[in-house]
């Protein structure tokens, strides 16, 4: 992977935990500038400060949210190697929030917020891109977006819109900006999990593993050195589909 510009970094929402934080401190390791966001303060941050990943916090519920991580973005940076939008919200219906009001926060997060960002984002992108070749827009879809969910409805719902946004900005900002998905089953676990459960989820898919995070960061890695992919949605679900057909 080429070498970042320091003055261009990847933007990862939704950087502090699991995936996000898997890929922040790998890309950092490799010597490109990284900035993550997150909502609330926590311990952990500190660390990643230390490493010398930038933090920014931005709360996509807020409806200015987007564009004031927008603003900051360009008042600190003249230009953005990568935006990867990870941040992500897992909000079943049935739940003790209302259905509607389940269904405008899954809006907010996984639609609402890229949108806005990768417009307001565009131009710092655009510019890294006639510089060094090309840029990259990333959205973190879900399996599910393409085979519905009945207990996640407006969460599938909202990630199969995302997918229809990276054809639009692949088209939008071509040449100088590749922007692509990738649509993940389960990749990790998490400390509660129990064995029956983990032997379930595994079944789900034809490889019969749940591989971890570094399955994810290498998906990440492979579009960020890409030089001709745009416009597509990486499947990475261990065979999960025909699983399913079987």
């Amino acid at each position: 992977m080429r070498s970042s510009d320091t003055r261009a970094p990847i933007v990862i929402t939704g950087g502090a935990q699991r995936l996000g934080l898997a890929m922040a401190e790998a890309l950092s390791a490799q010597g490109h500038a990284v900035v993550i966001t997150y909502r609330r303060e926590r311990p952990l941050l500190e660390r990643l400060r230390r490493a010398g990943i930038e933090t920014i916090r931005a709360d996509f519920d807020d409806a200015d949210g987007p564009r004031q991580l927008a603003r900051e973005l360009r008042r600190r940076y003249p230009s953005l190697r990568a935006l990867i939008h990870n941040a992500s919200q897992w909000i079943p219906e049935g739940a003790e929030m209302d259905a509607s009001l389940v269904l405008d926060r899954m809006h907010r997060v996984h639609l609402r917020a890229p949108y806005l960002l990768n417009l307001e984002c565009g131009e710092l992108l655009q510019r890294y891109g006639e510089q060094h070749g090309f840029a990259d827009i990333i959205h973190m879809s879900d399996y599910v977006a393409t085979t519905g969910s009945s207990k996640h409805i407006a969460y599938a719902a909202s990630k199969a819109a995302l997918d229809n946004l990276t054809l639009s900005f692949a088209t939008k900002y071509a040449p100088t900006v590749k922007v692509n998905s990738i649509a993940p089953a389960l990749l990790m676990f998490n400390a509660d999990d129990d064995d029956a459960y983990r032997q379930k989820a595994a079944n789900k898919s034809l490889l019969g593993i749940v591989p971890g995070e570094a399955e994810g960061v290498s998906a990440i890695q492979y579009l960020l050195d890409s030089r001709y992919l745009t416009g597509k949605t990486i499947a990475l679900d261990g065979g999960r589909h025909l699983a399913r057909a079987g």
